[in-house]
């Protein structure tokens, strides 16, 4: 299952609940940088622990888990290439994509800076609009090449 939303879209939401629903295990590099103590704009860092949950997710899939990802998967490339590595081992696919306006997905932002987990993070308005500019969402052509 693969999560694909901007900051505040409910990606760790859902990804929680699929994880209790599912059995799954749930791969966000947020709170592994958070537990490392990495600064969470750190895309080097991001990179490697993607890299590092990935290749996880793809020997729990084997072993027939179920693995949820949720790292944004702002692009096409990426998701691109995840579903189609997921795929040569023989699983389903699934992507849920997650939208809300921008404002909305500012109050979700600033209201979770009010838990102890997120109160380091420094994102911002701008962050967001800079982010959004960079979302590419799924069409129904992409959504398409995914399992229901």
């Amino acid at each position: 299952m693969l999560l694909c939303g901007l900051p505040g879209s409910g990606k760790t939401t859902v990804a929680r609940q699929l994880e209790r629903d599912l059995d799954a295990v749930r791969f966000c590099p947020d709170e592994w940088m958070a537990a490392l103590g990495i600064d969470l704009f750190d895309q080097t860092s991001r990179a490697r622990i993607e890299v590092i949950q990935w290749e996880l997710a793809q020997r729990l899939l084997r072993c027939g888990a179920v693995v949820v990802i949720e790292w944004g998967l702002w692009t096409r490339a990426e998701r691109d290439a995840l579903r189609e590595s997921a795929r040569q081992l023989g699983v389903p696919v699934e992507l849920r994509s997650l939208a809300a306006p921008l404002d909305v997905l500012w109050q979700r932002v600033r209201d979770r800076g009010d838990d102890p987990e997120w109160a380091d993070v420094a994102l911002t308005y701008e962050h967001l609009v800079d982010y959004e500019a960079m979302f590419e969402p799924p069409t129904d052509v992409e959504l398409a090449l995914y399992d229901a």
